[in-house]
Order: structure tokens, then C-alpha cells, then sequence
């Protein structure tokens, strides 16, 4: 008998319909599945046999053929375990009301015992359901906190597999637990930082530079010796970054949820990411990909920080691989058996330090190095890889004096405030495309929206000429001059934010250029 069962499957951070077709006919026992599984799709027969006969069923002791279709898409995970023991089910006929059965799109990983176990991939997974007019679905218990916030769609939960067969035939007292949703904003709620750049001693210009580079998205370099605050500063960086949206938490859940890096019992991602991968870190684990073409660290920032301490220590193709999603705020990754591509949106913080002995430039220590060992150590980093960097900015060591200090500076609330402020001037300036801050300006926007006046463009030619800048980091700083506007509530760009914008490129200043 031949029965088929709606199903989903995972590519990139979306879903897609896998129906699953059961054919159970005469001849010799025999279990065919078809339909480019994985190898933990191929497991499933066991787990599937195991879990039938331990929920008081039968396994067919004939010939048993299991389509997944689309036939030509690669199959990964262990989610459809349930799906396939629904259809081996419904085709002994063991599910009596198949029309009923037919309204559900089932997902979930079996334990021997019959268990419906936690699988990654809901959130996207359940998106994708809504999207395709599908309006009931059944997960595993454990997925529930995710699938909470997802709203067009009717989930159920169940903790076994009687337990759904029960239900579908409508046996006395058999239920599934439907989900109850939840309010994003009551969610946001629940999370607080830890860290306040309120008690960030001295670093003023470190300071009103993260803010710039907050308030419009803007990629930033730190540079200083060991025990400057620049990891300080950096961790204080996304408690001034506005708050994420509904339609932007959503996006950001989906990554995790497929990188199964999700908090179970949380179900959505609140807060702005912030990822520091080790040195040691592989271009994989940066990117993305292996064998399961999996989100890296730097789709795990999306919408976040991606802070990279030390930024030199890094090997020098994990750092060049950083080029792309820079400029075009997403990352493919080509495998033999597929090309996934995945969101790359996130602001870059890196620190490093001037020089190998750390003082070069400082106001308290002597620098140890010879002017060509500096050199060589900054050019670790690539000319086309700082001119994605926006801002370039020097934090010295700090005196005594500052430390001493009674007085606190502003909370992060406060200047949260005009950061917030400054990307809502933004997001209605842009609001006809698809850009969302200062940093993604694209050329034509940048002519639009960066006019200058006399005095300002003289400024600019000079510096362009004297620190012998690019072609990217005129745009760049043009960027830096709008976001400053922007903060002090400014319609068009004049001389004092050009100033100040070319004051951030610390590196083109002290060694003429990249």
C-alpha cells in the first residue's frame, strides 16, 4: 500500500516540502530509501524499526521502498525519522484516518523507544510551512520554545510516537499539545548586558568613535598596546547598537537554529549577536561549510559584531576570505553536492596591537621594534582588506588619572539613544531600497546623500592626495562623514564632519596610505 506523508527539509537557513512516500508491497523483506539521503538519513531504518516495534507496532516483514522527494535535493539530519514512521504506519494502515494524518506535515528524530527527540532547523523549517500554505505541523517537545514565535501556523507537540498515532485515529483521551505563542517584545525583555561603557575609563575618542560606528554600521579597527581597554571596548560595543526588530531577530534565529547553536530554552535570539572566534579558528569555522555546509562565525554574527582580537594573529587566508561578505553582506559556500549561501551582515570590530612589542606610537612605553619589523607585522593585514575598514582608531594606555576619576561617563542607555536615533533618520532615507544604514551606501546613494560644499571638498582632496587613499576608503570615509551628520542631526555633511571622518583612518595617516 502506498501512502505519502508532507515533510521539510533544510537548505541554507530555508525550508522546503520533502514528501515522503511509503510504498509497502509483497516479496522478500527488503528496505530501499531513495531520494539522496545522507548517511544519518540511511540510519533512519533502524531507528524507524526500533521505534514501531517498542510503541506496541509492527515492522513490515516485506518490501518496503521510501521515497524523499525531491529526488535530485541532498537529504541531511535526522528529522525525518518521524515522517518516515508516520507513512510505514499509515501504509499497514495502522493510522485509520488518513485524510486526517494528510493535514500534518510531521518532523522530528526517533529514539528506540519511540521518543521524538530535538532537532535543529524549526524556526526556518516552520517560516517556510507558513510560506507554503501548509497550517499544521508536528515537532518534537524540545523544539517548542522556537516554535513558539512563529505565528500563521498551527504546531503541535507530542513526546512519543503512540502518542501521535493515538491522536490521529482519535482514541479516548489522546491529545496533541498545541503550542502557545509568545511576544517577541516579552522575550527582549528577559535579556540584559552584563557590560556598560559607562565604566570604560578615558578612551574618549575610542568611545565617540564606536558610536559613529553604531550609529551607521561602520566597521572599526583598534589599535593600541596589551591592557588599553580595546577588548573592553569592544564588548561594550553592542550594548549601544539599536535594538534588533522582530523581522531582523527572526532572520538571525534561523542561522542559529540551523547551526543548532540556538539556546533550546529561549527559542529566539533577542539580542545582536556578538561572536569572537579564536585565532586558531579554520576558514571553515569563519565561513561556514564542512560536510554539512553549516553556518560559520561570520553568518553567526549577522546582524551583530564579529569581533576578531588580535586581528593579525589570524591566518592570512581566514582574514582575506573576510572580503566578500564585507562588501556584499553575504557569504556562498560551493560544495561537490551543493552552493549554499548564507546572510553576512554584521559590523567588524578587530583590535590589534601597533607594532610586535606593542608600544609603537605609545605615550607611556617605549616601542622595541625596528621601523621594518613594524612594517612587516602591519602588513599582515591586506590593502583591500583596510579598506573595508571604515575607521582605524589608536587607544593608548591609560594614565592613572583616569582611573582615579570619581565621576562615571554616560551609560550605554544614553547613547543608545542617539544611535538609535541616527539609523531611524537612516532606515526613512533608505527606506525605497534595500539598504538599511550609512555603511552599506552604494555608490549611487553616496552621490545622492554625500554632497559636499567647497570647504569640504577641499578638505577631502588634500587628505586624498596627502595620505595617497584609495578609491574605497574616499567612499569610506564620505560613509563616516554622513553617520556624524546624522548624530548631530544634520541634513547635509559640512566641513567639521569631513575633519572628523578623515581623523579615523589612523593607518592612512601615520604611513601614507595603505
Amino acid at each position: 500500500m502506498l501512502s505519502k506523508v508532507k515533510s521539510f527539509g533544510v537548505g541554507g537557513i530555508n525550508g522546503y516540502v520533502v514528501d515522503v512516500e511509503v510504498d509497502i508491497s509483497p516479496g522478500l523483506p527488503r528496505y530501499l530509501l531513495v531520494g539522496l539521503p545522507d548517511a544519518s538519513v540511511k540510519e533512519s531504518r533502524e531507528r524507524v524499526d526500533s521505534a514501531i516495534r517498542n510503541s506496541m507496532f509492527e515492522f513490515p516483514n516485506s518490501k518496503v521502498i521510501i521515497n524523499l522527494a525531491p529526488a535530485d535535493t541532498r537529504k541531511e539530519g535526522s528529522l525525518y525519522d518521524l515522517p518516515i514512521a508516520i507513512g510505514v504506519l499509515q501504509s499497514l494502515g495502522e493510522i485509520k484516518d488518513e485524510e486526517k494524518a494528510g493535514e500534518f506535515a510531521f518532523v522530528g528524530e526517533l529514539g528506540l523507544d519511540g521518543e521524538i527527540r530535538r532537532v535543529n532547523g524549526i524556526l526556518p523549517i516552520l517560516m517556510s510551512a507558513k510560506e507554503c500554505g501548509i497550517k499544521k505541523v508536528i515537532i518534537p517537545k524540545e523544539n517548542e520554545p522556537e516554535a513558539s514565535f512563529v505565528h500563521g501556523v498551527t504546531v503541535f507537540t507530542a513526546k512519543n510516537l503512540r502518542e501521535i498515532v493515538d491522536a490521529l485515529n482519535g482514541e479516548e483521551g489522546a491529545t496533541l499539545t498545541r503550542v502557545n505563542k509568545k511576544s517577541f517584545d516579552e522575550a527582549k525583555r528577559e535579556d540584559a548586558h552584563t557590560v556598560d561603557i559607562k565604566f570604560v575609563r578615558g578612551q574618549y575618542t575610542a568611545k565617540r568613535a564606536l558610536e559613529i560606528a553604531s550609529a551607521g554600521g561602520h566597521n572599526i579597527l583598534l589599535i593600541g598596546p596589551p591592557g588599553s581597554g580595546k577588548t573592553m571596548l569592544a564588548k561594550c560595543f553592542p550594548t549601544i547598537l539599536p535594538d534588533l526588530t522582530f523581522e531582523e531577530s527572526l532572520e538571525v534565529s534561523k542561522i542559529h537554529s540551523v547551526a543548532g547553536t540556538l539556546d533550546p530554552k529561549r527559542g529566539m535570539i533577542t539580542t545582536r549577536p556578538f561572536r569572537t572566534p579564536h585565532h586558531t579558528a579554520s576558514v571553515v569555522a569563519l565561513a561556514g561549510g564542512g560536510k554539512f555546509s553549516r553556518p560559520g562565525e561570520i553568518s553567526l554574527a549577522h546582524h551583530g559584531v564579529l569581533f576578531l582580537d588580535e586581528m593579525p594573529e589570524y591566518p592570512r587566508n581566514s582574514l582575506e576570505m573576510l572580503r566578500q561578505p564585507l562588501e556584499d553582506n553575504t557569504i556562498t559556500i560551493a560544495r561537490s553536492h551543493a552552493t549554499v549561501q548564507y546572510p553576512a551582515s554584521f559590523t567588524l570590530i578587530a583590535s590589534m596591537n601597533p607594532c610586535p612589542c606593542g608600544n609603537y606610537g605609545s605615550r607611556t612605553q617605549k616601542c622595541s621594534c625596528r621601523r621594518t619589523e613594524v612594517s612587516k607585522y602591519l602588513a599582515k593585514l591586506s590593502g583591500p582588506l583596510m579598506d573595508r575598514i571604515d575607521m582605524h582608531i589608536e587607544v593608548d594606555s591609560v594614565t592613572y588619572d583616569d582611573l582615579s576619576q570619581k565621576g562615571i561617563g554616560e551609560s550605554s542607555a544614553e547613547v543608545k539613544i542617539r544611535t538609535s536615533s541616527a539609523r531611524t533618520a537612516q532606515l526613512n532615507r533608505f527606506k525605497d531600497s534595500q539598504n538599511f544604514s550609512n555603511a552599506k551606501m552604494t555608490e549611487i546613494d553616496i552621490k545622492k546623500h554625500c554632497a559636499l560644499d567647497p570647504a569640504s571638498e577641499a578638505i577631502l582632496k588634500n587628505a586624498f592626495e596627502k595620505l595617497k587613499l584609495s578609491a574605497r576608503a574616499y567612499s569610506r570615509i564620505l560613509r563616516v562623514a554622513r553617520t556624524i551628520a546624522d548624530l548631530e542631526g544634520e541634513e547635509n555633511i559640512n566641513a567639521d564632519h569631513i575633519t572628523e571622518a578623515v581623523g579615523y583612518r589612523s593607518l592612512d595617516r601615520k604611513y601614507g596610505g595603505n
